[in-house]
Parts: C-alpha cells; sequence; structure tokens
C-alpha cells in the first residue's frame, strides 16, 4: 500500500468531510486489539494509515481509553478521548466530532471501524458518494456474496436493495440476519462503514433504540426505523475484520513487510 498523506497538521485541515474512527480496548473475543501489533505498529494505527490514505479528509481516532490515544498521537496522529461507557461506536463518533469540531465545519462524517487494517482507502471515498444527493441521509457499502457459506450465516448482515445489472448504488430498504431476499437474484454482504449528513448523525444517536434493531441486534435499523434514507453503494471487496486471533494472524500475514 502506499504511505499515507501527510498534512503539516494530522487532523487539522479543513474540508467537507471528516473521518472517525471509533476505538475501545473491550472486546470479548480478542481483549485489546486496538493495540494489537500488526507489521510492526498498532492494528489502530493501520486502520488510520487506510483512512489516510482514501485523502477524502482529515481522520481523527475516537478512543475510550488514553492507551490507544498515545499510540495513535506517537504515530502522528489525531486523537480525542470520548466517555467509555458509550453505548456504540455511533455515539463515539458523535462525542468525538462535538468535541473535535464544534464549530461545524464538516457536513460529512465518516465512520470507518477500529477494526479493519487491511481497508481498500478506495472505499471510503466509495461511502461518500451517495451524500452527493441531498435527499440521503446516511451512506455504506455492499458486496455481492460469492460464498455459499455466507449466504445462511447470521453473522453475514444482508442488505436488502434492488439493483438493476447495471446499477452500482441503490436506497436500503432492510438489514438482516436471515438469508434475504428469496427469489432468484444476488445477495448483498453489508460492509459496516458508513457516510453521515452530521445533522443525521446528531439526529441518529439521539433516537432511541428501535423494535427491529433490537430484535435484529442491528444499529442501522434505527434510523430506517425513524424514516431515515440509507443508500448503499455495491463495491468488489469486503475488508477483513479483525474479531478473533484467526482474523489476527491473517491481517499480519497481510501487512507485515517481507523480508
Amino acid at each position: 500500500m502506499t504511505a499515507p498523506a501527510e498534512p503539516s497538521k494530522p487532523g487539522l485541515a479543513t474540508g467537507d468531510a471528516l473521518v472517525v474512527i471509533p476505538a475501545r480496548m473491550a472486546s470479548t473475543r480478542l481483549p485489546g486489539k486496538p493495540l494489537a501489533d500488526i507489521g510492526g505498529v498498532p492494528m489502530i494505527v493501520q486502520v488510520w494509515k487506510r483512512a489516510m490514505e482514501a485523502a477524502v479528509g482529515p481522520v481523527l481516532v475516537a478512543c475510550a481509553e488514553a492507551r490507544i490515544a498515545e499510540a495513535v498521537r506517537s504515530h502522528g496522529g489525531e486523537a480525542v478521548l470520548t466517555d467509555p461507557d458509550l453505548p456504540s461506536g455511533s455515539d463515539r463518533v458523535w462525542q468525538a466530532v462535538e468535541r473535535f469540531d464544534p464549530q461545524g465545519r464538516f457536513a460529512s462524517i465518516v465512520n470507518v471501524q477500529g477494526d479493519l487494517p487491511t481497508l481498500d482507502p478506495a472505499l471510503v471515498a466509495a461511502a461518500l458518494e451517495p451524500l452527493a444527493d441531498p435527499a440521503v441521509d446516511i451512506a455504506t457499502l455492499v458486496a455481492e456474496i460469492i460464498r455459499d457459506a455466507e449466504r445462511d450465516n447470521p453473522n453475514v448482515v444482508k442488505a436488502i436493495l434492488g439493483l438493476k445489472p447495471d446499477q452500482r448504488r441503490g436506497r436500503a430498504l432492510y438489514f438482516t440476519r436471515a438469508t434475504a431476499p428469496t427469489g432468484d437474484g444476488p445477495l448483498y454482504h453489508h460492509i459496516g462503514l458508513y457516510a453521515y449528513r452530521r445533522a443525521a448523525l446528531q439526529r441518529f444517536v439521539g433516537l432511541p433504540p428501535g423494535v427491529l434493531e433490537t430484535r435484529e441486534r442491528l444499529e442501522q435499523l434505527r434510523a430506517l426505523e425513524d424514516g431515515m434514507r440509507i443508500d448503499a453503494v455495491l463495491v468488489d471487496t469486503v475488508p477483513l475484520g479483525v474479531d478473533t486471533p484467526d482474523d489476527l494472524q491473517a491481517a499480519r500475514a497481510i501487512l507485515t513487510p517481507k523480508p
């Protein structure tokens, strides 16, 4: 991968979009994963580098613990400490935005998960594309499911949208852990990377959990239940999310420099 862009003051340039990476040390399957070494640097730094390579705007890490902030800053990144008791990554992102940018300079907020060290930077830019349409509140990404094992796997979230063969963007009608929709045609793997209008993110985190959100355990359903519009862009790859020790080894194999 190419080296990240080097702004004179990381995270302080102004632009339309602000990329925020929420990170916390607590993880059921892989405790402390933001600081797990991958290629000689902590995983959160690898994610920060990928987001910087996207070059869509400054990148900010929203940290639940000071240790994460110290690691990011030691590599030239910008970090903001957030309340460790916040209920979700979206809440962490919004609190970081409020603390970093109280003036409202940034109209769009991109939420990049902190466990995507091999993320293709082009996906960050792709997620912003639907926001060119003023009717769209939130944008996200999907990829066509190719492997049969993923079709019925409840850990693979499916996005339901009607895309014609020549389309690569459409309105998301629902998200589910079930195998859906039925009938012939592609299924779409939802990639949990979001671009929000700033006002939409503020509205979203102020809503109570939705009925379907609670039932499916999918936070984005809260937005749909409240009438917000989510559009999705079809991309070619699903980034590797590091949730287990095996995932961590796979990421190390990809990013560790070869002798």
